[in-house]
């Protein structure tokens, strides 16, 4: 089942995080370490997930949960408004929703869990009027390229230079209602 998350799972995504960045990929798909979130107090994942359950700071998150309670897979969706800069420091030209955190456990990929995923997310930004939605993608993440494809994104043409990493200019893809 894919549904919005809730305040009180701050616990099942705090462990989530440290599985996602322990993918082998982790390190082309996230802009976190697996070192860094295990470090964070719970307070930082009570308020990141409270958060998220609420729409609020424009961030909304979604799980995928199994028949007995565990979360495996996640994505969230952050809104960014005309005028403002994203996290790269690129002026945001139009109100868009920018896909983050994107991660299904290896043992529920192929089952259209991160379908579901998306369809939960995007139907969000559709409601909250949001007339684009975007995703920076490693140009080097053949799995998670295709999967975007197949999602209905497509290559905007813009790359993104990622902190840290001079060399890399990582392509955004988007999906317009």
């Amino acid at each position: 089942m894919v549904r919005a998350v809730r305040a009180g799972e701050w616990p099942a995504v705090r462990a989530l995080r440290p599985a996602a960045l322990r993918d082998p990929v982790a390190d082309i798909a996230f802009l976190d370490t697996y070192e860094v979130a295990v470090m964070r107090p719970d307070a930082y994942w009570r308020e990141r997930t409270a958060n998220a359950a609420e729409g609020a700071g424009g961030v909304r998150q979604f799980v995928a949960e199994t028949a007995d309670g565990a979360l495996v897979g996640t994505v969230a969706v952050v809104v960014e408004e005309a005028g403002t800069t994203d996290w790269a420091g690129v002026p945001v030209e139009r109100r868009q929703g920018h896909l983050v955190g994107v991660y299904a456990a290896p043992e529920h990929r192929g089952s259209g869990l991160s379908t579901a995923l998306f369809e939960a997310a995007l139907e969000w930004a559709w409601r909250e009027g949001l007339g684009r939605v975007r995703l920076i993608v490693h140009a080097e993440n053949t799995r998670a390229l295709g999967f975007y494809r197949k999602a209905g994104f497509t290559e905007s043409g813009v790359t993104v230079l990622l902190e840290g990493k001079p060399d890399e200019h990582e392509p955004e893809m988007v999906v317009e209602r």
